[in-house]
């Protein structure tokens, strides 16, 4: 069994390693005005350095002279994976400009260009195929403005294609719109669904005289996930509202390498107990600082001011729509699993250890902005 335990072990920790960096993203904003629209794209430059080689003396510091010797090989890398179709005709696009921004998790190229269809479209359809060949995580955060009106989108490669039809839509559609977004990002957010696991995992067992023993109902096993799951909740939604209306904020750099400390807290938990009974404190505690890391996905794919409520409350009923979805798939499994041995030294401690592992990896990414893994 010990065998077998080992084995699982390096198999969740090799399967994870290829999830180990914080998923890369690039954001790009439409300014629409009838056939016209002014754009801007900014793409991490780490992500430019890996894909077409911007670092040219290999020191690990990209300059600007760097960046500027590569302007043209930007520009035809990154526009040639971008394309705007008004009613199904092309809309050409020119680069007017080219600079370097600073965004809290690095440098970024900004290209300025305008996009120009035959006709004022009723429909705009947008092809985004950005690093999905390098990088499967990667995610493009489309903000497309037209007038008051504010739409969203998020393109990963399963979702490269996406239509907008260029009406008013008022508060509910802004709400389906965002609701959809909160949904998409918890089941993208890789380290916001292992902290959630990380508690969960014991929810379906109970320490005694140094060991775990399986609850004996499942109403015992609920109770425990309904109050983990609503300190959680209740905590995030906290900071993400505070985040989201300018009230608070936390550089994304802190944010991200804290929650990384806080999955390695919550799985370390389970391997070494300290924290018995009160999980829900600590889903409370570190679940302030999620909450600033799904606002920085919501001010990314900016707040509609002709919607502003509507958004916010659609985005966070997303969220939690998408942990209730995990939360249901999760709970009836492990209760089924309780008593075995497996879920015990296999799940509950071995997955743990493998969670602490990965946790660690990230904070160390996030920290010391390096990747352990090219994709």
């Amino acid at each position: 069994m010990t065998r077998r335990i080992i084995g699982l072990l390096l198999f969740l920790f090799a399967a994870t390693m290829a999830h180990a960096h914080k998923p890369s993203d690039s954001y790009l904003s439409l300014q629409l005005d009838a056939a016209r629209a002014v754009g801007q794209w900014d793409i991490a430059l780490r992500d430019l350095d890996f894909a077409i080689g911007l670092d040219s003396d290999s020191n690990g510091d990209i300059t600007w002279g760097e960046v500027t010797a590569k302007h043209s090989d930007i520009v035809a890398y990154a526009m040639a994976r971008l394309d705007f179709y008004g009613d199904g005709k092309p809309c050409p696009v020119k680069v007017t400009d080219h600079l370097i921004d600073n965004h809290t998790d690095g440098s970024y190229a900004v290209m300025r260009f305008v996009m120009e269809c035959p006709d004022r479209p009723n429909e705009l359809e947008v092809k985004y195929r950005l690093f999905f060949d390098l990088d499967p995580q990667h995610k493009g955060l489309l903000r497309l403005q037209r007038g008051e009106e504010t739409r969203a989108a998020i393109f990963s490669p399963e979702t490269a294609e996406q239509k907008f039809t260029l009406e008013g839509g008022g508060g509910w559609k802004q709400f389906r719109d965002y609701l959809m977004h909160g949904m998409e990002h918890i089941w993208l957010g890789y380290d916001h669904i292992l902290f959630l696991i990380s508690l969960l995992l014991p929810a379906v067992v109970f320490r005694t005289k140094g060991a775990w023993r399986p609850v004996g109902r499942f109403h015992e096993a609920f109770i425990d996930v309904v109050k983990v799951v609503t300190s959680f909740t209740i905590a995030h939604s906290i900071t993400l509202t505070m985040a989201a209306l300018g009230i608070a904020s936390v550089p994304s750099r802190i944010t991200e390498s804290v929650i990384a400390i806080s999955i390695v807290v919550a799985a370390l938990n389970n391997v070494f107990p300290v924290i018995e009974g009160r999980r829900w404190a600590v889903a409370f505690g570190f679940g302030l600082l999620h909450g600033f890391g799904f606002a920085s996905v919501l001010q990314d794919l900016g707040l509609p001011r002709d919607a502003l409520v509507a958004a916010l409350i659609g985005f966070n009923a997303g969220v939690e729509a998408g942990q209730l979805v995990i939360v249901a798939i999760f709970l009836p499994v492990a209760f089924w699993l309780r008593a075995t041995s497996f879920y015990r030294k296999a799940v509950l401690a071995g997955g743990s250890t493998a969670i602490v592992f990965l946790a660690a990896l990230w904070f160390t990414e996030r920290v010391f902005d390096v990747k352990f893994m090219p994709f």
